[in-house]
């Protein structure tokens, strides 16, 4: 019910294909988590269902960081494709994850650590959560919204129609028959022109 929420605020803040990103995101980073939960042998309880809600939270929080720096770029650079726009958006905040990651890390690592037997489930699924949460904002959450875009979203405003970047060509805009030009169509063959008469002059 909370992944369904964040969809539908993700889906009226943003767009349908970052709220489908953001979920993806979150299910991969919950069901990853769980993995190692189940494997260590810890108790699942009220604590831990706890834990796992603010695992989600964070990871959603940290995506949408990213997809509002995506949402910016796409607005000073309209013609630009999806994938180039989210590569930029990355690359910027990227100190960001990885600092705000970090730091929270610390901290739900010194919980584990001296946290004691009350507080060890949910350190764990904190611990954990916060490392695969953050690489799956960039790994797993933008790389789902390309994946929607490219199959189910409109993708005649970011890219032609076979999917690739129309590249412009280097021959001053001329091009060759039977061949499209970079704005997808085909130059008519220039048409001589007719020659003047010539007037023979009387003697």
């Amino acid at each position: 019910m909370s992944m369904l929420g964040m969809l539908a605020y993700i889906w009226f803040r943003f767009e349908l294909r970052f709220g489908i990103g953001a979920v993806m995101a979150s299910i991969h980073d919950v069901v990853v988590t769980l993995l190692f939960f189940w494997a260590f042998g810890f108790e699942f309880n009220l604590i831990t269902v706890a834990a796992f809600l603010t695992l989600i939270g964070y990871s959603t929080n940290d995506t949408a960081v990213i997809f509002d720096r995506v949402r910016e770029n796409m607005r000073k650079s309209r013609r630009k494709p999806l994938i180039e726009v989210m590569n930029e958006s990355i690359n910027e905040t990227l100190s960001r994850t990885i600092m705000t990651g970090g730091l929270t890390f610390l901290t739900v690592l010194a919980l584990l650590i001296l946290g004691g037997d009350v507080l060890r489930g949910f350190a764990f699924v904190m611990t954990v959560g916060i490392i695969v949460g953050t690489y799956s904002s960039v790994y797993v959450a933008s790389p789902f919204a390309l994946l929607w875009e490219r199959y189910f979203g409109s993708s005649g405003k970011l890219t032609n129609k076979s999917g690739s970047v129309p590249v412009a060509r280097g021959d001053g805009g001329r091009s060759t028959p039977g061949r499209d030009d970079a704005a997808g169509g085909e130059q008519p063959l220039p048409q001589p022109r007719p020659r003047p008469r010539q007037t023979r002059r009387r003697a």
